[in-house]
């Protein structure tokens, strides 16, 4: 038995990269497009939101000049085509997938709308969701807790390059420690970066837990479905 029922995953953009330092890496995309099958197949009902830094963060772009509105439009058309990228891997080896897009897009994909989305879990697809919130100044952190509270999932599972929350960053401090669970006000309290604070809020007053894993480890998606404890559960 899984340990979830249904899943919002959170992967991250800038992981697609795997070693290549921009786009997309084949080899990344496949590890993830085999980890969520494997999931997949023990009936668990997926939905996936992922970012685009790996092609163009938005935020980023407005401290280069570009419009901050139209520099997170272009963000948003980064993580279509990240989705769209994940969604034909995934449809290589088996799986039924469908794209929702939180702004008009068809044919690329289908408009997101909630009741469409679990219709589509639970006929077996996995659903990703692109273009975040639809809407400038929001993250895709914040639309995947967007997207996690509306489609009622048990759990948001964010998927990055570290496994799990540490008291420091522990890519820049050697001396860090790892938390097993931690609570969403002890995380304001520490000042701890989960995730941005507009996310981190959606989540914790609508009692979303969320489970921090290195989704880049192939296997561990699995893992956390198992119960294994190898990340971080942030929880109220």
């Amino acid at each position: 038995m899984a340990r979830f029922k249904r899943i919002l995953l959170k992967l991250s953009g800038e992981s697609l990269m795997g070693k290549q330092g921009f786009g997309i890496d084949p080899e990344r995309l496949s590890d993830y497009a085999k980890q969520i099958k494997e999931v997949h197949d023990m009936g668990v009902q997926i939905g996936i939101v992922i970012g685009g830094g790996n092609i163009f963060r938005g935020l980023s772009g407005s401290q280069k000049g570009f419009d901050r509105v139209k520099g997170d439009q272009m963000g948003m058309c980064a993580t279509v085509i990240n989705s769209l990228a994940l969604s034909s891997a995934l449809e290589a080896i088996g799986a039924k997938v469908k794209v929702l897009t939180a702004i008009r897009m068809e044919p690329i994909g289908e408009f997101y709308s909630k009741w469409k989305a679990i219709e589509a879990m639970e006929a077996g697809y996995v659903c990703i969701f692109s273009a975040g919130t639809g809407c400038p100044y929001f993250t895709t952190d914040t639309g995947s807790s967007l997207r996690g509270i509306e489609i009622e999932a048990d759990v948001m599972l964010k998927g990055t390059r570290v496994d799990g929350v540490y008291t420091a960053d522990p890519e820049k401090d050697p001396t860090a420690q790892k938390y097993s669970e931690i609570t969403y006000d002890e995380i304001y309290n520490k000042g701890l970066k989960v995730m941005d604070l507009t996310a981190t809020t959606m989540c914790k007053e609508n009692d979303l837990p969320i489970y921090v894993f290195n989704m880049d480890v192939v296997g561990n998606l699995k893992k956390v479905m198992d119960g294994e404890d190898i990340g971080t559960l942030v929880h109220n």
